[in-house]
């Protein structure tokens, strides 16, 4: 068992800057899998991200960020396209009366089987570096079930409603946090790109006090729960921060020097390359030069780690992801 707490000190204490890009895409591409393949085949999954892990030195590895897993096992219609994630059908609840109704699943529903089978099988085949899971955050599950403009109506006409849903969702993400933590994952990415929508205010009534209810409940020395915001453009930082957990993740919409400077310096701060207008649009040269002008510019920072701003999409070039790790190998030098 890796005691994750000693994990982090001792990245931040290293004097090498270390990259946890999310990427599992370049791993379904170089076993000659489609996305769809991985999102409904667990072995898969696995093979993909496990392979990626012998190319790359990340310094953790990371699952799929697929965010219709949970809402999938609710009772939610997916569309599985061949070569991009999943995504959602029409809505689920509407109302007061059906989210009474709703019934929170079991770890059987849906997909969740395949997806935890992906993490048991990394966690068996990784020992040499944390493996990550990943799953959606409540107010983006809640979001995912009630429709998206509606939920941001409902926080203000139907808190109460939107509460209890925000319940449910919660309840069902520690029950699945609680499994892959046993399954032997190292720790959690919650991805709650949706709270991004909300002020400071109401991303804490509405997603933070949500999300530490998951931490209270899974993280300790040996696992960890890091916070994903891709949505946070700099507004909502101090209610992630609230959160306590033991990691944050930043998109490409914040500047990650401002936001390091309100971070504390003893807890993990990742970020946050754009995914898709850096890694997937530019040139190799391109991505070197961005790289190695981000970590110039984090230089102070001892707990700043080098990451994407979001899950790779398919098709970024491989000579990219080279150059991603070139810039920091030289860095390191």
């Amino acid at each position: 068992m890796r005691n994750m707490k000693e994990w982090a000190n001792q990245q931040i204490a290293n004097k090498k800057r270390i990259a946890i890009p999310i990427m599992t895409h370049p791993g379904i591409e170089m076993i000659g899998k489609r996305v769809v393949d991985a999102v409904q085949n667990g072995e898969v999954h696995a093979q993909a991200v496990i392979e990626l892990g012998k190319i790359y030195p990340s310094a953790a590895t990371t699952v799929i960020m697929d965010l219709t897993v949970e809402a999938e096992a609710f009772g939610c219609q997916i569309d599985f396209p061949e070569n991009d994630m999943p995504h959602i059908i029409g809505r689920l609840v509407s109302n007061a009366e059906e989210i009474d109704n709703l019934k929170v699943p079991d770890l059987t529903a849906g997909r969740i089987p395949g997806y935890l089978k992906a993490n048991k099988l990394t966690a068996e085949a990784i020992s040499d570096k944390p493996v990550f899971a990943g799953i959606i955050g409540p107010f983006s599950l809640a979001g995912r079930l009630y429709d998206m403009s509606e939920i941001m109506i409902g926080c203000y006409i139907e808190p109460e409603a939107i509460g209890k849903l925000l319940d449910k969702c919660t309840e069902f993400l520690i029950n699945y946090c609680q499994e892959l933590k046993r399954i032997g994952s190292n720790g959690v990415m919650i991805a709650e790109p949706a709270a991004g929508l909300l002020s400071n205010e109401d991303c804490q009534a509405f997603s933070s006090v949500y999300v530490k209810k998951i931490v209270d409940a899974v993280q300790d020395d040996n696992f960890m729960v890091v916070l994903h915001n891709c949505g946070n453009k700099g507004h909502c930082t101090e209610a992630m921060l609230n959160t306590d957990a033991a990691a944050f993740h930043f998109g490409n919409a914040i500047d990650m020097l401002e936001t390091l400077n309100v971070c504390p310096k003893d807890k993990l701060i990742m970020g946050n390359v754009d995914p898709v207008g850096v890694m997937k649009l530019t040139s190799a040269a391109e991505v070197k030069t961005y790289v190695a002008d981000l970590l110039q510019k984090t230089a102070t920072f001892d707990n700043y780690v080098l990451s994407t701003g979001c899950d790779l999409p398919p098709h970024v070039p491989a000579e990219n992801i080279q150059a991603f790790y070139e810039a920091l190998n030289e860095y390191n030098q």
